[in-house]
């Protein structure tokens, strides 16, 4: 990154203030200037990024070569007790639960 693009500010400090209320975060102002160039900084990457010639090159969704990972799915029949096994609460063969209203 050339030193024109890292003075270069992508976020202004109104933007960090905000980011920097929805995480939460009390900042000195000494880690306010520091946050807001390493976002800066962050962000002119992201410049070079768009910079790049991508005409020719065609989408990749996959870096991998791989339609589905997943077993098949394929039923097996359960018994209706072992279906309830883990339940907390039940009745004959019914899961029991608090009343809702």
């Amino acid at each position: 990154m050339t030193k024109k693009q890292r003075q270069e500010q992508f976020i202004s400090e109104k933007e960090v203030e905000h980011l920097a209320e929805l995480a939460k975060l009390e900042l000195s102002k000494k880690e306010f200037t520091k946050l807001r160039g390493e976002l800066n900084e962050i962000l002119g990457y992201f410049r070079l990024i768009d910079e790049v010639d991508t005409e020719n090159v065609s989408p990749t969704y996959h870096v991998q070569d791989i339609v589905n990972v997943l077993r098949d799915d394929t039923p097996t029949p359960q018994q209706p007790d072992m279906l309830l096994e883990d339940a907390p609460q039940k009745k004959d063969r019914f899961i029991k639960a608090p009343k809702m209203i």
